[in-house]
């Protein structure tokens, strides 16, 4: 008697994320994580650490890194705590958002973000670089315009980017503070996002989630038809 055929159960996908608002700006904090190692990073864990560290907890994952995007206190204003409580490296920004790490507590007076300390990354990233999680892979696009040393993650296999404040659903990001461009962010997003694909979805520093292609079809600052 021929035998039953065996079939295959379902792989993981190779990373899964968890996106868990945090601070009072309710910034996107993003868990990622390597399915095979289970060992995660946060991107941009501007605050609520107690809370960041159940979520990873009740996921099974370890922490093995902290990347951040930019300079802003709700995207990193508790990150040097976080990497000094958990013994992990930081890796991220670009350089040139230093003047807005080292402004940390003053700004998270200002900004209700209890115990912000200034840090110095391990890491300093650059456009073309790479950085990895478990066993994945991410590639770091610089992306300047809302701050100047905004840097951006990109895992292709997962069509999935980490912006930060650079793209949001319907929206981009502010130019008005300090060292920010207009037309140097539309020209980050035009030419570093735009490029890794329509099927893209990207978590932005807020807000919910969107994919390359929608923000091309509807976004009333860059898309095809405003361009």
């Amino acid at each position: 008697m021929a035998s039953e055929p065996t079939s295959n159960p379902p792989q993981s996908p190779p990373m899964k994320a968890v996106i868990v608002p945090v601070t009072p700006l309710q910034q996107n904090c993003t868990l990622i994580w390597c399915t095979q190692t289970m060992r995660g990073a946060f991107t941009d864990p501007g605050g609520d650490l107690d809370h960041l560290l159940k979520v990873a907890e009740e996921q099974g994952v370890t922490i093995e890194k902290l990347l951040i995007t930019h300079g802003h206190i709700d995207h990193c204003g508790l990150s040097g705590v976080l990497a000094e409580r958990l013994g992990v490296p930081i890796e991220g920004p670009h350089p040139d958002d230093k003047f807005w790490i080292d402004m940390n507590p003053t700004v998270g007076a200002q900004y209700g973000v209890v115990g912000a300390t200034a840090f110095t990354p391990d890491r300093w990233l650059y456009d073309g670089d790479q950085v990895t999680v478990g066993n994945l892979t991410l590639d770091v696009y610089h992306c300047p315009g809302h701050t100047p040393g905004h840097v951006i993650f990109h895992h292709p296999a997962s069509n999935l980017a980490i912006v930060g404040d650079v793209l949001f659903q319907g929206s981009v990001g502010r130019t008005d503070f300090p060292q920010g461009d207009f037309q140097q962010l539309v020209n980050s997003i035009t030419g570093r996002l735009w490029p890794l694909g329509n099927q893209t979805a990207f978590v932005p520093g807020h807000g919910p989630v969107s994919t390359f292609g929608r923000e091309r079809q509807t976004n009333p600052f860059v898309g095809d038809a405003v361009l």
